[in-house]
This record gives structure tokens, sequence and C-alpha cells, in this order.
């Protein structure tokens, strides 16, 4: 389980459980240390500085050297001449596809590996779904869709990528969900690096694309073939991206977007009550942390806890709880200053607002300040550090 830290009030995030995957199609993404982008292909290809091009499907083809064999399908047998391709389905790896061939005479229709059909047939067939897919366009889609020509919304192209992996990386929030709507896997991953729906749609800064799709069911927590997520590749493609520039500006946003919403599909909130330990050196460095819901203590990876919470800790200072506010007062430069009650420690202390709960001030506030107001010129009990 991992925890993210967002603020020092809203102290940390635990791993929600696991959403139970659907399967979207798959991403392609360049070299990366832990962040996926799109993989490469011949039409889509993402660095870690830039997203080049959009997807741009291709029919699939089987290689003749090695055709795929169907349990219903002879060879040895004549068939005749191909009226029309009346369905279609990918093999479950991915691999390739079959199609079921209505033949002019009267053979019962049959399910042929696609590398054994003459291309333009299947040309005919499949051209309008996939240049509906590569341009995004819900019309065309949804007519296909609608037609019911025995299609399957899963097929594959030749590197195993669905119309779904396509349309996630347009950024098409009606395609996608058209296309789930249909039946369209969530998790479906590309054999050519692994990646799925949300790795394009995160890859290719789709911040709305993404959000769907977790909302369908698919699985952030999913890694590509070297084991990276959706949000290892929103971070690394943010850490790649220039600050400062006017031009990267809503690139960024964008991928905060995106983070922020994987996180929320990953972690939920619990306050932290204070880090306990440190262990590990350089980019192992992680944290114990102590959950104020007494949830068990947790190794948190350093890279995951708000600065200003390892801040507090390697400069030593200790933490207490805060359990009601007793009164207010002005303290430098007109700043205010509130009296807190410990829970843990006897003597109430006097605190700079940034120190104190906002609901405790919130609450004292409310109460119309029946506990004490003092002026500057009241003595101080000996303060401490919270």
């Amino acid at each position: 389980m991992e925890t993210l830290f967002i603020n020092p009030s809203l102290s940390g995030i635990k791993l929600r459980s696991k959403l139970h995957p659907t399967t979207p199609p798959p991403l392609t993404l360049s070299s990366y240390h832990r962040f996926r982008p799109p993989h490469r292909h011949p039409h889509l290809s993402v660095t870690a500085t830039t997203v080049q091009n959009q997807p741009q499907p291709q029919p699939q083809s089987e290689s003749e050297s090695n055709p795929l064999q169907f349990s219903n399908y002879d060879e040895d047998e004549t068939y005749g001449e191909v009226k029309s391709i009346i369905g279609s389905r990918a093999l479950d790896s991915g691999a390739g596809m079959e199609y079921l061939i209505q033949w002019e005479d009267d053979h019962a229709p049959t399910w042929v590996p696609g590398n054994l059909i003459a291309a333009d047939v299947i040309a005919e067939y499949e051209n309008p779904w996939w240049i509906a897919a590569k341009k995004a366009d819900d019309r065309a889609l949804k007519e296909i869709i609608e037609s019911a020509d025995g299609r399957d919304v899963d097929a594959v192209d030749g590197d195993g990528r669905t119309a779904l992996l396509f349309v996630a990386g347009l950024g098409s929030e009606s395609c996608v969900r058209m296309l789930v709507e249909a039946g369209a896997d969530v998790d479906h991953k590309d054999n050519v690096g692994g990646l799925t729906a949300l790795h394009m749609a995160a890859g290719y800064v789709r911040p709305g694309v993404v959000k769907l799709l977790v909302e369908y069911g698919a699985d952030p927590e999913t890694g590509d073939d070297r084991g990276r997520t959706p949000l290892d590749l929103a971070r690394e493609v943010l850490n790649a991206t220039p600050k400062g520039n006017p031009v990267q500006f809503a690139r960024r946003l964008g991928l905060e977007s995106v983070i922020k919403a994987l996180e929320g599909a990953i972690f939920e909130y619990a306050e932290v009550e204070e880090i306990l330990e440190k262990r590990g050196k350089g980019k192992n460095v992680e944290y114990l942390i102590k959950w104020k819901d007494g949830e068990d203590n947790e190794w948190i990876k350093a890279s995951l806890i708000a600065e200003d919470l390892v801040k507090d800790f390697e400069d030593g200072l200790e933490y207490a709880v805060a359990e009601s506010v007793m009164g207010k007062r002005d303290g430098e430069e007109g700043k205010p200053e509130y009296l807190v009650k410990w829970t843990d420690i006897e003597e109430a202390t006097w605190e700079p607002v940034e120190n104190v709960d906002p609901e405790l001030i919130k609450e004292f506030e409310n109460r119309g300040h029946e506990g004490v107001r003092v002026d500057s010129t009241t003595p101080l009990s000996s303060d401490i550090t919270g």
C-alpha cells in the first residue's frame, strides 16, 4: 500500500481498494524510467519531452509464414467464392483476427484466419472502422456499431491495439463512452509495450478521458511490460516538461489534472499523526507514518510525502495533538496567535495561526470567543513548537 500526502493539514492518503478492471485498448510508449508514455508505433510515438502525432490504426495482418489455426476451418476443404464478411473476433492473445465468411454457395458461414483472406476483402470490411477510430469520429463509429454487422469492438490491428486505444489518445470522451458501453475491454494491453487506454490518455495528456476511464472501471494500477503505471507515466512526462515556459503552461496544467485524477483513483485520504522513522538512502528513502485513525503504521516512499512534512521531521520538530483553541491574541506584526490546549501536553501554548488546525480555529470563532482573548502584554507560558 502506498500513501500520498497533499498538504500539512490534509496529511495523507492511503491506497484505495483495487478497482475491478474492465479492459481498455493498449497504448504505446517510448522509453521512460518509471513513467509510461505511449509505446512506439509507426503512427504513435511518445517521448519524455513531446508526444508526437496521434495514433494511426492500421488493419491487422498476420504472418503468412505462421498462419493462425482455427478449430472449424479446414484448408483442404473447398468453400467456393467469398460473398462477404459478416463478423469478426480477436484472438484472446490479441495476436490477430479471424473473420466469419459468408460464401456465395450454400456452404455454412465459416471462421477463417485473417491472413488467409484477400486483403481487399478485409479492407472493405475493416477500413471504415479504423478510419473512424483514427479520426475519433463518433458519428461514424456509432453507425458501424448500430449496424450490428457482427463486428468485434475489440478488434486489433497488427500491434494488438484496439479502437479504444486510439480514441483515448485522441481525447474523445464521446468515442470512449460509446466503445466502452458497446463492450470494449477497458484494460486491454497492446502487444508492443503492454499499454492500456489509461496509459494512452495519460501520455497524451487527456484528463477528461482519464477520469472517464476510471469511472468505467479501468485499473489505474495496471503496469505495462516494464511495470510502469499510467500515474508513473504522467509524473515522468510532467518532470520532463519545462517549467516557466508559457508554451508549456497548458500542458503542465493538463498533466497535473491527469495526475490528480489517477491519484484520486488509487489513494484515499487519511490524516497523519506524525512521521516516526526514516530508512534508506537517495531515491530509496522511506518514512514510517503513524495514522490518526489508528490504522497500522506504514513505510511510505519519500516521493509520495509532502515536502513540508518531511522538512518538519528532518528539522527535528515534534508533533502534538491539539484538543481545542482556548484564546486568541495579536502576535508580532499584528498576526493572530491562538492559545492551544493539547491532549498529551499539560500546559496550553500560544501558537501562530499557521500551526493551528483551521477547524479548531473555526470552532473557537463560532463559540464567540468564549475562551480567553488577551492583548500582547499577557505573559507567555513556555512555548512548545508543534
